[in-house]
């Protein structure tokens, strides 16, 4: 009986827990339902409903007369939308045999990736590939192809340089850029202007508001945000010049058998870059969407790096067009009188150093000696000035640091300098013969071709310097002007207006029976020009030309160089003339070959 009486109890006990438990269930249930019903609901239409974005087209190029340049096209893209469950390795199998992706690759992104956005596997795929996945849905769960904007670099390898490219981000930049809202997929750019000028570029992204069934399929769309593009870039460049001094530079390199040159052309009056070409070059739409091995394995190989901007990045010996700075310090600092008769024996009297092959002009002034490019008269006028004064007008000038263009890695390029050998060589002592070196821009000196435009633009502006730029105006997708981009003054040279009038009839003479006359015989606007050779322990020596028109009232300076070309007044000049004819309109052929009956220094 006892025992009875203690089974019932414990029966009941148990009933009243039960009773609770489910009092307890039913408080929660109608505590969730009533008070955080709400809250719940919005986590389940989370759970159906996704953001997929839509990519902003990339701002567009334009040159200065509002000629399209670089513009976007409608590409296909592969993408996985994994919304409910991972890729399976089948599925990433078969896509990888279908797009020719590794493998290895496919599984990277996935791993690298967060969020709903579409993973982009392949940019860019042809129309079959679109046909393939569109027809057999069922073998590609979770492979989508989007329609996104691709860059179009319409007229190919031309100012690749100046324009750069785009590419997907990649971890390194993603580090440094995910402060700025960059995320994993974006397409930034990745040199030239695109690299500069992204964030104005890159627009703004929009995007879709779908539901998607329980297996992960859209259902509908929902809601759109469409994206905004990015600001246009209205550039100094002038497309048919830069169309004629690419090919001016390419028959060039092919007639003298030479592989690398760069060319600038510039408004001394404002420091807008015209055109600008370096040699060998690339075809940027091959990162566009995605560069394959072999391409990139190709471009990185050649000896010559044509991803190089030869143009702001080469950095050579200036040659004889460093004459302008020798020439401008002699005079500023009155170690020479403009008239003043100087023997050219063939030799300096001082050191054995003398002319290309031992050519003897007698005695010479300052405007000889420059038309002619006497490298005698120049050694003495380093002798007279000493390497510190040399160094102070090549500063002067602007040389020894960069020009501040709208265009990444510019170089410094190397004033000669007595603590540059101290720093650098066990022997640090100072040399005459290197100071001889430097008045003719041999030895330690190192200009980029835009520096040596720049030493020209001087002249021809009566000493004033302006910062080149590439980018005239930002401009909004509604048209409205976002920036303007004014000419700056950067310094005006310390020297006295008789002086550069000095410098500049020498200059003149170049063209008219100097080095570069044979040239220039019949053309019909006056130019100012001087020729140069760079010695190089590499090979066969490099060519210089600059030059600026029309002399009274001069609107282009041209720089130019040739590696390995030899004599600039051979390999350069003729570069230099037809940019010069594309400019004017002009187009007459050279009265004989270039540098014949002209002194071969230079």
């Amino acid at each position: 009986m006892v025992e009875n009486d203690e089974y019932s109890g414990r029966l009941k006990v148990m009933g009243w827990l039960c009773v609770l438990v489910i009092a307890v269930l039913i408080v929660r249930a109608g505590y969730l339902q009533i008070y955080e019903g709400e809250y719940y609901s919005e986590l389940a239409e989370g759970n159906r409903i996704r953001i997929i974005p839509a990519m902003a087209p990339r701002g567009t190029f334009f040159d200065r007369n509002g000629e399209l340049l670089v513009q976007n096209r409608p590409g296909f893209t592969v993408s996985l939308l994994p919304l409910t469950a991972p890729i399976s390795d089948d599925v990433i199998n078969r896509l990888s045999d279908l797009i020719k992706v590794p493998v290895d690759e496919i599984k990277q992104k996935i791993a690298a990736h967060s969020g709903f956005d579409p993973i982009r596997i392949k940019a860019d795929v042809t129309p079959d590939i679109v046909t393939i996945i569109e027809e057999q849905k069922n073998n590609y769960p979770g492979v989508v192809i989007e329609v996104q904007p691709i860059r179009d670099y319409m007229n190919k390898q031309e100012a690749a340089h100046t324009y750069g490219y785009v590419s997907e981000i990649n971890d390194v930049e993603l580090e440094k850029m995910k402060a700025d809202g960059y995320k994993t997929g974006d397409i930034i750019g990745k040199f030239g202007l695109e690299k500069v000028y992204d964030k104005e570029l890159r627009g703004e992204n929009g995007g879709q508001q779908v539901e998607v069934d329980v297996s992960g399929k859209p259902v509908r769309i929902i809601g759109r945000k469409e994206p905004i593009p990015g600001d246009d870039l209205y550039l100094t460049l002038d497309k048919n010049l830069q169309t004629a001094a690419e090919k001016a530079v390419d028959e060039q390199l092919q007639q003298i058998h030479a592989n690398a040159a760069a060319a600038v052309a510039l408004n001394p009056q404002t420091g807008e870059i015209l055109a600008i070409v370096s040699r060998p070059a690339f075809d940027p739409n091959l990162f566009a969407h995605g560069i394959s091995a072999k391409d990139w394995n190709k471009l990185n190989n050649n000896p010559y790096h044509p991803m190089d901007n030869k143009a702001i990045t080469g950095e050579y010996p200036p040659g004889s067009t460093f004459k302008i700075v020798t020439g401008t310090a002699a005079l500023t600092e009155g170690v020479v009188a403009p008239d003043e008769l100087i023997m050219d024996s063939g030799h300096h009297w001082i050191i054995p150093k003398g002319n290309s092959e031992g050519e003897a002009l007698g005695l010479i002034n300052f405007r000889q000696a420059l038309a002619h490019s006497d490298n005698v008269y120049f050694y003495e006028m380093g002798n007279r000035l000493g390497i510190d004064r040399l160094e102070k007008y090549a500063r002067m000038f602007g040389l020894g640091k960069r020009t501040g263009i709208d265009l990444p890695y510019e170089a410094d390029g190397l004033v000669a300098n007595r603590r540059y050998k101290e720093k650098n060589f066990e022997d640090g002592e100072w040399y005459l013969s290197e100071t001889f070196d430097a008045a003719i821009g041999q030895g330690f000196n190192l200009v980029t071709p835009l520096q040596a435009a720049m030493v020209m633009g001087e002249i021809a502006a009566d000493g004033k310097r302006y910062r080149p730029h590439v980018v005239k105006r930002i401009v909004a997708p509604d048209g409205s002007t976002v920036k303007e981009f004014t000419p700056e003054l950067l310094s005006t040279l310390e020297v006295s207006q008789d002086v550069i009038k000095l410098v500049q009839s020498g200059l003149h003479d170049v063209t008219k029976y100097g080095t570069a006359a044979s040239s220039f015989r019949g053309f019909n606007i006056d130019i100012a020009g001087k020729t140069g050779t760079a010695e190089n322990s590499h090979g066969r020596d490099h060519g210089w030309f600059v030059a600026y028109g029309p002399f009274d009232n001069p609107d282009i300076v041209v720089a130019v160089i040739v590696e390995q070309g030899g004599f600039g007044a051979q390999s350069a000049v003729p570069i230099g003339r037809k940019i010069l004819e594309a400019w004017f309109g002009v187009n007459q052929p050279a009265a004989e070959t270039d540098g014949q009956n002209a002194n071969q220094n230079q």
